[in-house]
């Protein structure tokens, strides 16, 4: 018996968040559009009118879902807090790649659904914001904090995106270990361009 089934006294808060977590569970391998209240409820094994209590309509919990694994994604791509530059680096983009992988339905459908639905569009841009931020942030000892720079690593962050997709879809020949070299390494070499530039 699952966790959903079980008769145990939740608080509301506490049931909203188990909710979520199974819509983000579900969001890792089905697209916004399949992320349907239906689904979420016969999952959870509960009532059509008890998601909607909790969220409201199925636009907010879709975009409470997206929240979430955006949410997810930042966290779970953190670097460690010790190593060089390059080590953290590497171990950040090992941990997107992972993160794809593993979520690739959503992730797609996230990085779709940004182009045409504004809040989507605000979530993707928060979660690429602090992405991209924290390169600047953990006083990375590679990288002088320019308006430059930032742009560099926003392109960078588009290319990486863009790259990894592609590759989930049709690895062309590169091991997974050649495209984290790449990934980590572009980044690296673009960025000392900009200082000797």
């Amino acid at each position: 018996m699952d966790g959903m089934s079980q008769r145990t006294r939740l608080t509301p808060e506490q049931r909203r968040e188990q909710l979520l977590d199974l819509g983000v569970r579900l969001f890792a391998t089905h697209s916004l559009d399949e992320l349907s209240i239906d689904v979420v409820a016969r999952e959870a094994g509960i009532s059509r009118g008890l998601l909607y209590h909790y969220f409201g309509d199925k636009v907010a919990f879709r975009e409470a879902v997206v929240r979430r694994a955006a949410a997810d994604l930042v966290a779970q791509t953190a670097p460690p807090a010790t190593g060089d530059a390059a080590e953290r680096l590497l171990a950040s983009m090992t941990a997107y790649v992972d993160f794809v992988d593993a979520n690739y339905e959503g992730y797609v459908s996230m990085v779709r659904g940004a182009a045409s639905d504004p809040v989507l569009r605000k979530i993707y841009d928060e979660a690429f914001g602090a992405l991209g931020g924290r390169i600047f942030d953990a006083g990375a000892d590679f990288v002088t904090d320019s308006p430059a720079a930032r742009l560099l690593v926003r392109g960078w962050q588009a290319m990486s995106e863009e790259l990894v997709l592609s590759w989930k879809t049709d690895p062309a020949g590169l091991s997974r270990e050649e495209l984290l070299s790449i990934l980590a390494g572009s980044l690296l070499t673009l960025l000392e361009m900009l200082e000797q530039g």
